[in-house]
């Protein structure tokens, strides 16, 4: 197989996850029927706005509501408000839109239906701090968690304890309506307690666990955050709980689902799809060693499949930021493949964000080639020590083969495709 031909399908592949995620194609399907009364529409996520979009086109009656989507990521709707907040850090218009959420649900009764739109990001994108805490109070803790390689569940958990909104609290605000949520998930398992710090669902997760996560990973500050959490007043809804009781939760979209469409492009093209796993977690260096032994497994021994195959995986790996580089996940997952399997022939991958952001950059991710750290070496760069400070993202736009497809609207988190195109000779 040409670098081209393989470039191409990877990228194919790439398109056809994001496409199986399009809330335009998925959203209908999962629609409740309209209530007798009020139905009032909230939301939170990078594909919120998208979300509305298509509920608003496929909604049969009245409707009134406001979601909150990442700066970039909205879109026009004529019946549902659309506001823009930061990620992944809160900012300023993350708190007023979890304010605005709230008030869109208070005050409803048993005959009013509140649709929930969200999607991964939301977390960040509708902070509203507990009662003592500031807003600077979460955006300290959010950039501690974000640069010490807690998970995403591990976050959340610290995130829906600091939160006046998350972990079941919005779903207790809009008691007695019926509330049902319409998911897009971007977490290992599709927890709806984790999906945007699950805040239509019951939370399992306690006070003293969150203590204990900022206690693993070293994080003392804010005062005021520790002492809320050394508290552990007002816990969060658990299972049971009265208030969540007309509550009703459907995953509309998922990262198994986007494998699956990028196994039947490869099909097509010929090649056989591996589907190792959608929720692969762990340190992104170390999920890419990993990868690189089995690839060499396929193209030496044909092991667990026989070349030209594609081993495909998602999830969400994490970063231990150690260096000052501009990097993201994905693309340190792509260097650190790079490093480990050592020019291999016949071995080429894709990673990336599927809402087409990775990292702080608007790049999605990147492609990798067998000639990759030749080509970088002939531009005099170190893939080693770009790798020791984190420093991806101008790794790939040296050699041109970033993934830049601007905001997808979706998010179904990490997409990882390894092609094994030839077999050793």
């Amino acid at each position: 197989m040409l670098a081209g031909e393989a470039e191409a399908l990877l990228r194919a592949m790439f398109e056809a996850a994001v496409r199986a995620a399009d809330p335009e194609r998925v959203v209908s399907a999962f629609l409740p029927d309209p209530p007798a009364g009020r139905t009032v529409v909230v939301g939170a996520g990078k594909a919120s706005a998208a979300m509305a979009r298509a509920l608003e086109r496929h909604w049969p009656g009245p409707l009134e509501g406001v979601v909150v989507t990442r700066y970039g990521h909205a879109v026009p709707c004529e019946r549902i408000r659309i506001l823009e907040a930061a990620h992944p850090v809160p900012d300023a218009n993350s708190e007023a839109a979890a304010r605005a959420i709230l008030e869109a649900v208070r005050g409803l009764g048993p005959d009013d239906l509140v649709i929930a739109l969200i999607s991964g990001g939301g977390s960040a994108l509708m902070a509203l701090p507990a009662s003592g805490l500031t807003l600077a109070d979460k955006q300290a803790v959010n950039r501690a968690l974000l640069r010490s390689g807690a998970d995403i569940g591990e976050m959340n958990c610290v995130r829906k304890h600091l939160s006046a909104i998350k972990g079941g609290r919005l779903a207790a605000a809009a008691f007695p309506a019926r509330v049902v949520t319409l998911a897009i998930s971007d977490v290992p398992g599709d927890d709806p307690a984790v999906i945007a710090s699950g805040p239509t669902v019951p939370d399992p997760t306690t006070f003293a666990e969150a203590r204990s996560i900022l206690v693993k990973y070293g994080i003392a500050e804010p005062a005021a955050v520790i002492a809320h959490l050394a508290r552990g007043e007002e816990e969060t809804p658990k299972p049971g709980d009265l208030r969540l009781a007309r509550t009703e939760f459907r995953l509309v979209a998922t990262p198994q689902r986007s494998l699956e469409a990028a196994g039947e492009v490869a099909e097509r093209a010929g090649i056989r799809p591996v589907i190792l796993s959608d929720a692969i977690e762990g340190e992104a260096r170390e999920v890419a060693k990993v990868m690189a032994a089995i690839a060499r497994q396929v193209r030496r021994r044909g092991q667990p499949a026989r070349p030209p195959c594609v081993l495909l995986s998602g999830g969400e790996t994490t970063v231990t930021v150690r260096g000052d580089g501009k990097g993201g996940r994905n693309v340190e997952f792509l260097l650190a493949l790079a490093v480990a399997l050592r020019g291999e022939p016949g071995i080429f991958a894709v990673a990336g964000d599927t809402d087409g952001i990775d990292g702080a950059e608007e790049v999605a991710g990147a492609i990798l080639r067998p000639d990759s750290l030749e080509r970088a070496a002939r531009l005099g760069l170190d893939a080693k020590a770009m790798l020791a400070r984190n420093d991806a993202h101008p790794f790939f736009a040296a050699l041109g083969d970033q993934l830049v497809t601007g905001p997808t609207l979706t998010n179904v988190n990490d997409f990882r495709a390894v092609l094994v195109a030839e077999a050793a000779s």
